[in-house]
């Protein structure tokens, strides 16, 4: 696909039962930016957006219905991940936070280290820290070799 010319996954967008419960989650337990929000013509909100880094971001849209997210079972967006380069260190700091995480640290199948946590709609949150010598890591360099 790099005849797309892709340079990464720009957001993630997320329709939120209670926006300010999502805004004090994302927002000020972990610590994304709020950049802006977005109005509909009648001046209701329509969306919040965040900064992960400066060129990821996550939106948040209100007023979603029901009170959970989709289980990791069923035809929907299952989880999405957010990079560290120090899994512990993240670890600790969603635990100083007051975040639960849903899996403690330890090694994926794939040989990545991961911790996961989960919104208050439910959404599922991997952090990972991609390993030396992890499938990706691998594939990666196959992938640039052959190119």
């Amino acid at each position: 696909m790099a005849a797309l010319g892709l340079t990464g996954i720009g957001h993630v967008a997320l329709k939120v039962a209670d926006i300010n419960r999502s805004l004090a989650f994302y927002r000020d337990r972990l610590g994304f930016d709020e950049m802006m929000h977005l109005d509909h013509d009648d001046g209701s909100l329509w969306l919040v957006y965040l900064r992960i880094t400066d060129t990821q971001f996550l939106e948040l849209f209100p007023d979603g219905e029901g009170n959970q997210a989709p289980g990791p079972e069923r035809t929907a967006v299952n989880h999405f991940c957010l990079e560290t380069n120090d899994l512990d260190a993240t670890a600790n700091a969603l635990r100083a936070a007051g975040i639960t995480l849903t899996v403690e640290p330890k090694a994926g199948a794939d040989g990545n280290r991961q911790c996961w946590i989960a919104d208050p709609d439910g959404n599922r949150i991997e952090f990972m820290q991609m390993g030396p010598a992890s499938m990706q890591t691998e594939a990666i360099r196959r992938l640039n070799s052959a190119a």
